[in-house]
């Protein structure tokens, strides 16, 4: 397996190995060092993901409040203190007070008397029928509970089953290529030897030349 990478390509990359087959890596760390570099260096300069991996979800985008309460967890902020001063009912504080500080006073405890009164309807509500609209909840919530996990034991299933294939392809490739490989080198070994057979014959050849060349002298 080879790692080949090119700074000034505008095109990207393309890397390919047979992992099933391949032990480059195990043979030689230095390549394996190399090649999580690389990876590492890819991963932190990518913008791009594969088509397949869905985008990333954007939680509450319709709701600021909801938004801002989950930026307050992830920030680990502690929870704002409960506001308890609609729960009071001041009077006026100045002395003497005024007819519009007894109007503001009256109004505060208007609308403190009506919030009470909705507090109250909604726990009857909630008593007559929240029981069963939890029921109904907790069972759509199951439903999908079930339905994701059916999901994701198919993915699963799917997924080692393509891994079985690449497996069975890469092993059966595999064993061609060495084959190949083999054969390969049985003919560089036959070519070399044919070489040296051949250098070792043109040398008797320039010997035996050589001599003839002495015995017709000789016998002039």
């Amino acid at each position: 397996m080879s790692i080949e990478t090119s700074e000034t390509a505008q095109a990207p990359a393309i890397f390919d190995s047979l992992p099933y087959y391949d032990n480059d890596l195990e043979r030689d760390p230095s390549l394996k060092e190399r090649a999580e570099k690389l990876i590492a260096r890819e991963v932190q300069s990518s913008t791009t993901f594969h088509p397949r991996v869905p985008p990333p979800i954007e939680l509450f985008s319709k709701d600021p409040l909801l938004q801002a309460e989950l930026a307050r967890i992830e920030a680990h902020q502690p929870l704002p203190q409960l506001d308890t001063t609609r729960y009071q009912l001041p009077g006026p504080t100045s002395v003497p007070a005024t007819q519009e500080h007894w109007q503001a006073a009256l109004d505060n405890a208007y609308a403190q008397l009506e919030h009470q009164r909705i507090r109250h309807a909604n726990i009857a509500l909630m008593q007559n029928y929240g029981a069963n609209a939890w029921r109904i909840h907790n069972y759509l919530l199951e439903t999908t509970t079930k339905n994701l996990e059916k999901a994701l034991e198919e993915l699963k299933e799917l997924t080692t089953e393509v891994n079985r294939d690449r497996k069975n392809f890469q092993t059966r490739v595999g064993n061609q290529l060495t084959t190949l490989e083999t054969r390969w080198t049985e003919l560089i070994s036959s070519v070399l030897q044919i070489e040296m057979a051949n250098i070792a014959l043109e040398g008797e050849i320039d010997r035996l030349s050589k001599k003839e060349a002495d015995l017709a002298a000789a016998t002039l």
